[in-house]
């Protein structure tokens, strides 16, 4: 059986959103692109959300500078990965073919889709 997948809140995977396009971030930099017009509390916010990430380990902070960096410690893909394997294993007892096909019959895939596809599967 698969491991669990590291569950993260809409709030939480914004957080990781954003450390994913530009990381490091300090906090300060974080709630700017989270919330611009930011106030105290929501500076108060991302920092419980980033102190949450740490815990899943999912974050890392940086204390060499005196505003720390954070940066995600898993890629965006091997996130959705993770996700999309814990519910494969939970749906399907672990095949991902049922995804697949659905993602293919209900919006069809492009020509570089297709072409990447064939590439990883070696045809």
């Amino acid at each position: 059986m698969a491991k669990a997948p590291r569950h993260v809140t809409d709030a939480e995977l914004a957080v990781l959103k954003t450390l994913w396009d530009a990381a490091p971030l300090a906090a300060r930099e974080i709630v700017e692109r989270l919330y611009p017009d930011g106030s105290p509390s929501d500076v108060a916010t991302v920092q419980k959300l980033i102190s949450r990430l740490e815990a899943k380990g999912l974050v890392e902070r940086e204390r060499a500078t005196p505003a720390h960096l954070f940066r995600a410690t898993i890629t965006a893909e091997a996130f959705a990965g993770e996700q999309l394997e814990a519910m494969a294993e939970k749906l399907s007892d672990g095949s991902l073919t049922p995804f697949v096909m659905h993602l293919v019959n209900a919006r069809g895939l492009t020509r570089r889709e297709r072409q990447e596809l064939r590439k990883l599967l070696g045809e």
